[in-house]
C-alpha cells in the first residue's frame, strides 16, 4: 500500500510445547499509515501483544512466526538477522511496555539509561547524549529534568516512569512507536495525561503509533483507525467512527455494550459477553467467536467466514454479513 509505513501480511505465529502447538496469531493482515495512530483492541489472549512482539522480532521461547511477511519501508523484517534488527529496534521502531518498572533497570539512574540508548543508536558523545536526554525529559513533561536525570526509577512516580519510558522510546525519533497498554497501571488522571502526550508527540514528530489496548475508551480518545482482534484473528477493522457507530461484527458490538454509558442511569447494568475465549491449542474450524455469539448459525462452527466490506476500508469477518445468507453486505475474499 502506497502510503503505508508498515504492512503485516498473512501473519501466523505458533507456540510449540510438549503437548502440541498453540496458534496464537492466525493469518492476519493490516497496515499502519505514516503519521497515524492505529488501535489494536481485544481481550487478553486475543493475539495483540504477540503480533507486535513479532514486528519487533522479540518473540521468546518456543514462539515462531510460521507464515507471512512484516514489510517495513518495503523490506521484510522477517528476513533480517538479529544484528540488523538491533539497529532497527529503538532507532526506527520503538516499543513502550505495560509496566515501566520492568523496562527500567533499578540499579542505574533514569537519565543514564536513556543516554546509553541515544549513544548506541545515534553515535553521539556522552555529553551530547546527556543534553538530548534532558531535552527529551522536558519534552515529555518531567519537571526539573536536569535534577531528575540523576534519579533512580524508584524515585519516580508511576506516571513519571511511564513518561521516562516514552522519552527513551522517542529519543532516537523512531518512525513507528508501539505502545502496549501504556496506561494500564496508572490512575485515570495520569492515563489522560499520557494519552494527551502521545497525541502531542505524534503531531510534533509525525510518528506513527500502534496502540495496543483492551480499553475502547482509550481508542475513542486517541486513534483514527481500529483493528479488533479475537482468538488470534482480526474480527473487524475500520475507522473509529465505523467501529463506534456502525460496528459490523457481533464481538465488536459486545465490546461496545459492555462499556459504561456516559450520562446513563446509575443503576443501568452493563451487558457482559458471556462465556470464555477459545483455547487456541485446539483446532478452530469456523469462527472463533461462535461459542459466545448470540447469532451463531451452523455454518459459523463449520467454516471460517471471509471478510465482508461496508465501504472501502471497513471490513468484518462474519457470516451474518454474507449477502446470500441475509441479503446484506458484499463479499471480498482476501
Amino acid at each position: 500500500m502506497k502510503d503505508s509505513l508498515l504492512e503485516v501480511k498473512d501473519l501466523e505465529v505458533t507456540f510449540f510445547n510438549r503437548n502440541g502447538k498453540v496458534r496464537a496469531v492466525r493469518g492476519i493482515n493490516f497496515d499502519v499509515k505514516k503519521g497515524e495512530i492505529l488501535g489494536i483492541v481485544g481481550e487478553s489472549g486475543s493475539g495483540k501483544t504477540v503480533t507486535n512482539l513479532s514486528i519487533m522480532g522479540l518473540l521468546k521461547g518456543t514462539g515462531k512466526v510460521t507464515k507471512g511477511q512484516i514489510i517495513y519501508k518495503g523490506e521484510n523484517l522477517l528476513n533480517k538477522s538479529e544484528k540488523e534488527m538491533l539497529k532497527i529496534r529503538g532507532n526506527d521502531i520503538a516499543m513502550i511496555f505495560q509496566d515501566p518498572m520492568t523496562s527500567l533497570n533499578p540499579v542505574f539512574t533514569v537519565g543514564n539509561q536513556i543516554t546509553d540508548v541515544i549513544m548506541r543508536h545515534q553515535k553521539l558523545s556522552r555529553k551530547e547524549a546527556k543534553k538530548k536526554t534532558i531535552e527529551m525529559l522536558k519534552m515529555v513533561g518531567i519537571p526539573s529534568a536536569e535534577e531528575r536525570y540523576n534519579n533512580y526509577p524508584h524515585e519516580f512516580s508511576g506516571g513519571m516512569r511511564q513518561r521516562a519510558i516514552i522519552a527513551m522510546a522517542l529519543s532516537c525519533k523512531p518512525d513507528l512507536l508501539i505502545a502496549d497498554e501504556p496506561t494500564t497501571a496508572l490512575d485515570v488522571t495520569i492515563q489522560a495525561q499520557i494519552l494527551e502526550l502521545l497525541k502531542e508527540l505524534k503531531e510534533k514528530l509525525n510518528t506513527s503509533i500502534i496502540l495496543i489496548t483492551h480499553d475502547l475508551g482509550v481508542v475513542a480518545n486517541i486513534c483514527s483507525r481500529v483493528v479488533v482482534m479475537y482468538g488470534g484473528m482480526i474480527m473487524e477493522e475500520g475507522s473509529v467512527e465505523d467501529i463506534f457507530y456502525t460496528p459490523l461484527h457481533p464481538y465488536t458490538k459486545g465490546l461496545l455494550q459492555s462499556l459504561p454509558k456516559t450520562g446513563g442511569k446509575m443503576k443501568e447494568r452493563l451487558i457482559p459477553i458471556k462465556g470464555n475465549p477459545p483455547n487456541l491449542a485446539n483446532e478452530i474450524k469456523g469462527c472463533p467467536f461462535a461459542d459466545r455469539c448470540p447469532y451463531t448459525m451452523d455454518i459459523c462452527r463449520e467454516k471460517q467466514p471471509k471478510y465482508y466490506y461496508d465501504g472501502e476500508n471497513h471490513r468484518g469477518m462474519c457470516w451474518l454479513l454474507d449477502k446470500s445468507i441475509n441479503g446484506k453486505g458484499e463479499n471480498h475474499e482476501e
